[in-house]
């Protein structure tokens, strides 16, 4: 009720205030700010002159909440361009990174491709030895390698060049080739 009487009173200083000034296109233009400030100083003093202080009072309070609910919103929308902006920029380096994980992955890949053919390389090398040659450069290979080794060979050969082996060599890697076949 009390802002629908704000409102009427301000249509009705509207037109008070056009045919008061009785704009001409000849005379100054006004910017919104400036025309909220004249608006609201005819409004008040129309309001003193015939009301009671009371809504006098009432009208300056709505009318200054309103003011600040249009900050806030102004307040909101910013901070929402703001977010825009940022996500924007995140988005980016999301996609920046996914790419860079792709290629890593891509040399990752890679570089096991690369091991799987040295490794084949030596099982093809392995299996052409003799038991204790193989037990010899077996024994002084990578405990890694030399299981991938293992386990891509002939268990009739695997059991030869285990028995060629040193005792202590030969459980370890017997140990780890087991653990590997889990």
């Amino acid at each position: 009720m009390k802002k629908f009487i704000f409102v009427i009173l301000g249509f009705s200083l509207l037109t008070v205030f056009a045919e008061e000034e009785k704009v001409t296109k000849d005379e100054k233009v006004y910017t919104q700010k400036e025309f909220d400030e004249k608006l609201e100083k005819l409004l008040f003093e129309k309001l003193k002159r015939f009301g009671s202080e009371n809504i006098v009072n009432l009208s300056q309070e709505l009318h200054q909440k309103e003011k600040a609910l249009a900050d806030r919103e102004n307040e909101i929308k910013q901070r929402e361009e703001q977010v825009a902006v940022v996500e924007n920029e995140l988005t980016k380096k999301i996609k920046e990174l996914q790419v860079q994980k792709d290629k890593i992955l891509a040399c990752l890949d890679q570089n096991d491709g690369k091991e799987k053919k040295r490794i084949d390389h030596m099982v093809e090398a392995v299996s052409g030895m003799r038991p204790q040659s193989a037990a010899d450069v077996l024994s002084v290979q990578d405990p890694d390698i030399s299981v991938k080794i293992l386990d891509r060979l002939p268990a009739s050969k695997v059991s030869k060049i285990f028995n060629s082996m040193k005792k202590e060599i030969s459980a370890r890697l017997q140990k780890q080739y087991m653990n590997m076949k889990k």
